[in-house]
C-alpha cells in the first residue's frame, strides 16, 4: 500500500510539472486564455469601457447681458457617428454655460433625428420642447437659432447649412422673428 501512494504521489509531481514547464513555454498571445496585454489595451474586437471617447468642442451660449453669442470649449463624450455627436452637442447646449455665458435652449430640448446631405445640408429634428418652451423677444429667438447653427458649424465636418425641424415637421419660425423655414448659415447672423 504505501508504494502504491509513492507511485501516485509521483505521478501527481510528474504531471504538474508537465504542466508548468508547459504554461511557462507556451507563447502568450492577445485575446486567449492566459495572455497578457500591455497595460492600457484591450484585447482586439473589445470594446474598453472604462476610457470613453471624448473631444473638445466649441459650444456658443448668450453673453451675460443677453446681447451676443460668446464660445466656451469644453470636452464632451464622443459617441459614435453622426446622430450621437449632434446629439451629444445638443444636450451640451441643453445644459447651459459653465463659465459665464447663459443657456439659450429652453428646458428639455433633445434631438430626435439628425440627417446630412452630400451638399452638407443638415437637419436637424428637435423635441417639441425647443418650439414650445421658448420665451423670449426677438434677439432671444435670433440668439437661440444662431447658437445651435454655430455650434453645428464648428463641430460638424461637412456641415454648411442647417435646416431645423420639430417632431419631423420643418421650423418656420422659433418665436416668430426669426425665419427658419429655409436653410440657415453663418452669413444669416
Amino acid at each position: 500500500m504505501h508504494w502504491r501512494r509513492l507511485l501516485v504521489g509521483g505521478v501527481v509531481i510528474a504531471v504538474l510539472a508537465w504542466a508548468a514547464g508547459y504554461l511557462e513555454r507556451r507563447p502568450e498571445t492577445p485575446g486567449t486564455a492566459g495572455g497578457l496585454l500591455p497595460a492600457g489595451q484591450a484585447e482586439p474586437g473589445v470594446a474598453d469601457s472604462t476610457q470613453g471617447e471624448f473631444r473638445p468642442v466649441r459650444l456658443y451660449f448668450a453673453s451675460t447681458g443677453g446681447d451676443k453669442l460668446v464660445s466656451e470649449t469644453r470636452e464632451v463624450s464622443s459617441p459614435a457617428g453622426l446622430h450621437g455627436q449632434v446629439e451629444s452637442l445638443v444636450r451640451e447646449l441643453a445644459l447651459g454655460a459653465r463659465h459665464g455665458g447663459m443657456r439659450l435652449l429652453p428646458p428639455g430640448t433633445a434631438l430626435r433625428h439628425v440627417y446630412l446631405d452630400q451638399r452638407g445640408l443638415m437637419t436637424v429634428d428637435l423635441t417639441p420642447a425647443f418650439r414650445d418652451r421658448f420665451q423670449g423677444g426677438s434677439t432671444a429667438e435670433y440668439l437661440t437659432v444662431a447658437s445651435l447653427v454655430y455650434t453645428l458649424l464648428d463641430n460638424e465636418p461637412g456641415v454648411q447649412r442647417v435646416r431645423l425641424a420639430c417632431e419631423g415637421e420643418p421650423l418656420s419660425t422659433l418665436g416668430g422673428h426669426f425665419a427658419c423655414d429655409r436653410p440657415v448659415d453663418r452669413s444669416d447672423f
